[in-house]
């Protein structure tokens, strides 16, 4: 029977998530967007159903023995549950030893069924059922075949006195009280999981607290084959788990709205369906992301994602590569209506592309900087000029005599390079030349001859020609704009002229200027086109 799970939301309709058996919700946010409270309110939701698996609750087992009567279980499992649709159960457990000894109860019980229906069998005389029951494994055997397929080197085992036991890589017998906290964890959640009755709604909350994911998510997985007769709603910071299990829904949370700080009322929360046609590398990003998504070139170690970070505070950057990365990511979440409140954009480098290029690209949602690199932001002069007031304001320098250093420094830097810089400035151009002159279809067909013909030469002396007339003027702004100037050793001249170590220290310092500094921040929105405001509107 399918179990509704009802999300209330802000300024929206509550989300309503049909849950059958064998399927699966992961919950994912970052820390105190809600995904406990959340996790409460579905179990509170579904008590009757429902079984709280916590990782935040006592892992560690007070004996190995069974040291409850099925009275004392059936009464502490009652007060359990009255317990856990308390509100201060969300952050309060005061039967977190209870939980484990009932952990221990169900595993030998489960252990001590199975034999009696055996033996009732063989008793009667039924063989051909004994055959039949002796098929259907124990929960510790199964446990014992998840704990090796999740790289678990140890084996659980009841021994006399009703004892669990467990043995490590085939050594010596010890209590399973002396496991670690990652071993405990994984025995524990295998065991509730196995354990429970047929229909159950699992909730396990952050389970890779005490476990290693290259542990955890192949434990889960196994877990949901073992249980297809129950649902699971797995709370998790792991972007990696949803994509582990490409079947199962997830719904990404962002913040929750409490009442009086204390009772959850509303979340803000999006769910990505099971079935939704997402590349997986997409569904990789927009996971864990805000619903604004800018895709930038670069790796996430390049300058480019902690100074755009600055530049769009509530946007989620990613960095994908190169350029056409970019333009596939940003095509692909906007092509596909599952993922209509996800609001993607692409940046890239100008690299002097054409204005046609720029205004093609731009009508895609994917924006050409303004100038050449990003590094022509950091080392814009005008940046230059704020870093330099702030940074001789401590060392009691001249200001304008360090930047007046740092310009006469980058243009005799430059100035070795014009014919490298130049020829690398012109490459798109003489690309675009080129495929302006490809032949059209009527002309393939006709056979008839052409000729492309580019006057390389002439565009490169008329480039250099120009470089020379910046460098006569010392213009740097649109040197540095223009040209790929990080090919030279122009920036760090900059940097050390400017009064700091190497380029690692003033780029900091430009980024701390963005953090501090308004006017310098709008300043570099600027140079971004429309991309600031269109994010924002």
């Amino acid at each position: 029977m399918p179990t509704e799970l009802t999300v209330p939301r802000q300024n929206a309709a509550p989300l309503q998530v049909g849950l059958d058996d064998g399927q699966c919700i992961f919950v994912l946010g970052a820390n105190g967007t809600g995904k406990s409270s959340l996790m409460h309110a579905f179990y509170k939701e579904h008590h009757a159903t429902g079984r709280r698996i916590s990782a935040h609750r006592q892992t560690w087992f007070s004996s190995s023995s069974l040291n409850l009567s099925p009275q004392q279980k059936r009464q502490t499992e009652q007060t359990i549950q009255g317990q856990d649709r308390l509100d201060d159960a969300r952050w309060k457990d005061d039967y977190s030893a209870h939980r484990t000894n009932i952990a221990v109860y169900d595993l030998i019980d489960a252990e001590n069924v199975r034999a009696r229906k055996i033996a009732g069998a063989v008793d009667g005389g039924d063989m051909e059922l004994a055959k039949a029951l002796s098929k259907a494994d124990a929960p510790i055997k199964i446990i014992n075949e998840l704990l090796k397929l999740s790289s678990i080197p140890i084996e659980i085992s009841v021994h006399k006195n009703e004892q669990v036991m467990a043995s490590k890589s085939g050594g010596g017998l010890y209590s399973v009280a002396k496991l670690s906290d990652g071993e405990r964890n994984a025995l524990l959640i295998a065991a509730n999981v196995l354990t429970v009755p047929a229909g159950t709604l699992l909730l396990i909350d952050e389970p890779e607290r005490h476990l290693h994911r290259s542990i955890i998510s192949p434990l889960l997985t196994l877990l949901f084959r073992n249980r297809t007769d129950c649902k699971f709603v797995v709370s998790t910071h792991d972007v990696l788990l949803p994509l582990d299990n490409p079947h199962a829904k997830t719904i990404l949370i962002r913040s929750c709205i409490y009442n009086n700080n204390e009772t959850p009322v509303s979340w803000d929360v999006d769910l990505v369906p099971a079935d939704a046609p997402i590349d997986e590398t997409i569904r990789k990003d927009i996971l864990g992301a805000r619903r604004k998504v800018l895709f930038v070139e670069g790796a996430e170690s390049s300058l480019d994602k902690p100074l755009y970070g600055l530049v769009f505070p509530d946007v989620s950057v990613v960095a994908k590569g190169g350029c056409p990365e970019v333009e596939t990511a940003v095509a692909g979440i906007r092509a596909t209506p599952d993922l209509h409140w996800v609001h993607a954009f692409g940046l890239i480098d100008n690299d002097r592309r054409t204005a046609d290029e720029i205004t093609q690209l731009k009508a895609q949602g994917v924006y050409a900087l303004s100038v050449y690199t990003v590094e022509s932001i950091y080392y814009h002069p005008e940046i230059q000029r704020r870093v330099a007031d702030r940074h001789t304001a401590v060392t009691g320098e001249n200001a304008a005599t360090r930047v007046a250093a740092a310009k006469a420094g980058a243009l005799d830097a430059v100035t070795p390079h014009i014919q490298r810089l130049s020829a690398r400035a012109i490459e798109k151009k003489i690309r675009h030349e080129i495929d302006k002159s490809r032949p059209t279809q009527a002309q393939i067909v006709a056979g008839n001859l052409v000729n492309i013909a580019v006057d390389v030469a002439g565009i490169l002396a008329a480039e250099q020609a120009k470089l020379q007339a910046l460098i006569a003027a010392g213009n740097v702004q649109e040197i540095i704009c223009r040209y790929p100037v990080r090919e030279t050793p122009a920036l760090n001249g900059i940097a050390t002229r400017l009064g700091f170590q190497d380029r690692r220290q003033y780029e900091n310092a430009v980024r701390k200027l963005l953090m501090d500094d308004a006017t310098a921040l709008n300043f570099v929105r600027g140079l971004f086109d429309t991309l600031y405001a269109d994010v924002n509107a």
